[in-house]
This record gives C-alpha cells, structure tokens and sequence, in this order.
C-alpha cells in the first residue's frame, strides 16, 4: 500500500496516549452519525488524556480519522494481491478480491463512513485517499497490459483508464455496503466481478 499522510507529527505507534485516542474515537463512530458530531474534548476525556495530548498527535479530527483508517487498508490488502495474480483463473481471484472488500468495509462500516465524511472536508484525507487509489490503479492497469500481452485478455481501451473505471465501480459498490440499502452480499460480489471480467477479458475469458 501506498504512504499515507494523516499525522503531521509522526508520533510512535506505540505510544499509548495516541492508542487509547484512537481506541475511543473507534468507540465514539459507533455510537454517532457524523464526525463532526464528536467533540474532541468528550473525545479526550474518554481516552483519558487532555485535548492538549489530542492535538499533539493530530491536526484535527479527519486526521485522526485518517489514521484509524490504516486498520481498514492493513486488512483490504489481501484483495490487492488476489486480484493482480494472473496465475489463477480471473473470475476466482477477482471475486475473491471483491468478497473480501465488501466484508472488510461491512466489518468498518462505522469507520469508511467517517473517512468518506473526512475525505470531503480534509485535504491530508484526501491526498492519502487519492495516492492509494493512484497505486492501485497502476497495479490493476499493469495486470491488465500483462494479460493482453499474454494473450489472455484481448486488446481494448486504455488499460489506466479501464483499471480508474473499474475501481470507481468497487469503491461506489463498497460505499452502498455500508450507506443506504444494497443487494444480498454474494449476489452483489457475483455482478461486480461480472462487470471486471468482462470489462477485461470479453465473455468468457480467454483461456
């Protein structure tokens, strides 16, 4: 995964202070709507240390936000991984990868609707948003290349511009998991891998 900015202090992971903030804003997006409706000092006080210690670590609450995420990119990795490994069979691996998204985002629902929330409003949000998205892009684009130069998948539109469309749908697809209402979770993965593989390889792919 790509570097994140989202402490401009660049505080040790261990620190215990920067732990227990963490642990209660985690408890406080369950328990709220929006994350403008926390309250730093509530917020402090639940972890146990002074606003002050809260400003120590972040810029403000989307940062800190930001760096609860990394739990939510640490466990999607795996997905990153399945879906470039073109020595397996694409629908398999691409609905794998799809799968484990959706169940990573449903586990974090409380925390991917706050970065969305923190993503509008945040340019650190955002620019660690955009930058792991770019990553991503060049790593689905390459398997791309890599599958029509292998003569697995016939040649078609730009492959940056396919693998930026195609993720657009997963991350669209991910946010109904968790806002509003969404279809029964294996028929959803069944039609969002659907769209990647015939996107990339035609009907069916090629062997």
């Amino acid at each position: 995964m790509s570097a994140r900015i989202v402490d401009s202090r660049s505080p040790t992971k261990g620190d215990a202070r920067r732990t227990a903030l963490l642990a209660a804003l985690d408890d406080l997006l369950r328990e709220v709507d929006s994350v403008e409706s926390i309250n730093v000092a509530d917020l402090s006080r639940r972890a146990g240390v002074t606003r002050s210690a809260f400003y120590f670590y972040f810029e403000n609450k989307a940062a800190a936000v930001g760096a609860l995420m990394e739990v939510f990119y640490e466990e999607a990795a795996a997905a990153g991984a399945w879906l470039t490994d073109v020595s397996r069979d694409p629908t398999e691996r691409i609905g794998q990868a799809i799968s484990h998204l959706f169940i990573v985002t449903e586990r974090h629902d409380h925390l991917y609707r706050a970065v969305l929330e923190a993503r509008a409003t945040n340019p650190s949000i955002r620019k660690m948003w955009d930058a792991d998205r770019v990553s991503f892009e060049e790593a689905v684009a390459d398997m791309i290349e890599a599958e029509r130069t292998a003569g697995r998948a016939p040649d078609g539109a730009d492959a940056r511009t396919l693998a930026a469309v195609l993720l657009d749908i997963n991350d669209r697809n991910m946010e109904r998991r968790v806002v509003g209402t969404c279809p029964d979770r294996d028929m959803h993965v069944e039609v969002v891998t659907s769209i990647w593989v015939r996107s990339i390889y035609g009907t069916p792919p090629l062997p």
